[in-house]
């Protein structure tokens, strides 16, 4: 049975979302800080992390973002293939919901319309958009606003398959140690392992979605996930990257089917806001 979408239910959504994102830790990320704070060793890692909390709950209460740096909007559209749209093209839809949520709602524009010419579009567009078809009739939009503080210390490794699992690991700790202080951490660190070049870091993006402490089904990949999690807490990082026990709240791992010749690893990390935002259309 077909269900038709009205595009204008697109853009009211993402411009709420994008302001949802901007001012509101999601629950799962709200719940990883305190339970950092109370686990974090050092007393200057426990300080940084209180206030992260202070400054969370001054943006919640005077509505002003949670981050400056409001990001580029990175939004993941799962379509039912059931679903007929009404109305103007999607991707209008998504930036135009885009460009309302960050002017009407006062967010930082960041976004540039050439990367060598660099001038700014003023209204955050374009966003960032990913497709995918899947089963129903139903629209699941995830919006992920990227700050590029943390973004730029992301990385793609392009691995030998006789590398193999440590060749992985090794990817991601070395990752993580040249991000240093430079990803404003306590971070997530989402990776993506398989596919193609491409690939692989669309996997380690939407990995970043993935709620903190919900692992991946596959049971090497969730040992994976708890083994990078200690050992990169053990780097001493830290919150604010002034040393502690606290340098990452999640590391979320994808995996894909990839070529006999290949083992793609892409690291993409996020700060400790790490926005994130779901709604079904």
């Amino acid at each position: 049975m077909i269900r038709t979408v009205n595009t204008e239910d697109i853009v009211k959504n993402i411009k709420e979302m994008c302001i949802e994102a901007n001012h509101y830790l999601s629950k799962d990320m709200d719940k990883a800080l305190k339970d950092a704070t109370v686990s974090e060793k050092s007393e200057l890692g426990k300080k940084i992390l209180n206030q992260l909390q202070e400054n969370l709950k001054i943006a919640d209460e005077e509505m002003i973002p949670i981050c400056q740096d409001t990001g580029m909007a990175v939004i993941f559209l799962e379509v039912g293939q059931d679903v007929h749209f009404e109305g103007m093209a999607v991707e209008d839809a998504v930036n135009e919901g885009v460009r309302q949520g960050y002017t009407e709602g006062y967010l930082r524009k960041s976004v540039v319309g050439d990367p060598i010419i660099r001038e700014n579009t003023k209204d955050n567009t374009p966003a960032v958009i990913h497709y995918s078809i899947v089963p129903g009739d139903k629209v699941i939009i995830t919006m992920a606003p990227k700050g590029f503080g943390s973004e730029n210390m992301s990385r793609v490794f392009m691995l030998k398959p006789a590398d193999g699992i440590e060749g992985v690991k090794n990817a991601i700790l070395t990752a993580v140690k040249d991000a240093g202080p430079n990803a404003c951490p306590p971070m997530v660190v989402g990776v993506g392992i398989g596919g193609t070049f491409e690939k692989c870091a669309i996997l380690a993006k939407k990995a970043l979605t993935r709620p903190v402490g919900e692992h991946s089904t596959i049971p090497y990949v969730k040992e994976l996930e708890e083994e990078m999690l200690e050992k990169i807490n053990r780097l001493g990082i830290g919150p604010g990257g002034l040393g502690g026990s606290t340098t990452a709240l999640a590391v979320n791992v994808n995996t894909y089917a990839t070529h006999i010749a290949g083992l793609p690893v892409a690291v993409n990390i996020c700060c400790h806001v790490n926005r994130h935002v779901v709604r079904e259309v």
